[in-house]
């Protein structure tokens, strides 16, 4: 065999891998998180809120307390959310479901990202393993953002995730607070959302 017929059945060994994965991932449109559309009635799905994500970045980098590779973060937001399609969605304020949350996503991180060619798996695996360590700078901008946009929806659809799960201010204050590990400009911003949707009443105030 001669080695342009080589090249050739590699790259389509490799293409079909690719396409493979890229069906694969389609179904992370079929994921329902917890929050609601802000312009809808029907449920957020993991697609649409990895691509919200992805623009949040965009649109908000100047905010990160330090520099960061945006491309490198941007990549990270689309890639964070695949393993829910093994794994499912784990509820924000599920404490059971988070006890065995990280061992279900890794399983599944390594299934999907495993179709891709080798050095395309090592790649996304390791961008998915650097958000969930939340140590770099471009981590922990990213993580802000998976926490300022849920925020976002709520305090727009008048509590509606907060209340209809019985969550309170004190619950959302410390689920949010590593927003500040990325961007204290917009943990202050959170910080207003927060004590704004108490005024409304559309927050439950924690009891002291």
């Amino acid at each position: 065999m001669n080695s342009i017929i080589r090249r050739r059945m590699v790259v389509n060994e490799s293409l079909q891998s690719q396409i493979q994965f890229l069906i694969e991932i389609d179904k992370l449109k079929t994921i329902e998180r917890k929050t609601r559309i802000i312009h809808g009635d029907r449920l957020e799905n993991d697609a649409e809120h990895s691509w919200h994500l992805a623009m949040m970045a965009l649109i908000l980098q100047s905010h990160s307390n330090k520099e960061v590779d945006i491309l490198k973060v941007i990549k990270m937001l689309l890639v964070h959310d695949l393993v829910e399609i093994d794994a499912g969605d784990t509820f924000a304020y599920d404490t059971v479901g988070h006890a065995d949350k990280y061992d279900r996503e890794i399983k599944a991180a390594h299934r999907l990202f495993g179709i891709l060619p080798e050095e395309q798996a090592e790649e996304l695996l390791n961008l998915w393993l650097e958000f969930e360590a939340k140590e770099t700078n471009e981590a922990q901008f990213a993580s802000s953002m998976d926490r300022l946009q849920p925020l976002i929806h709520n305090h727009q659809n008048e509590g509606d995730t907060w209340q209809k799960y019985n969550i309170t201010s004190e619950q959302v204050l410390n689920r949010n607070r590593e927003i500040e590990n990325g961007s204290e400009t917009l943990w202050t911003y959170a910080q207003q959302i927060i004590q704004n949707s108490v005024d409304k009443g559309i927050l439950t105030k924690s009891k002291s």
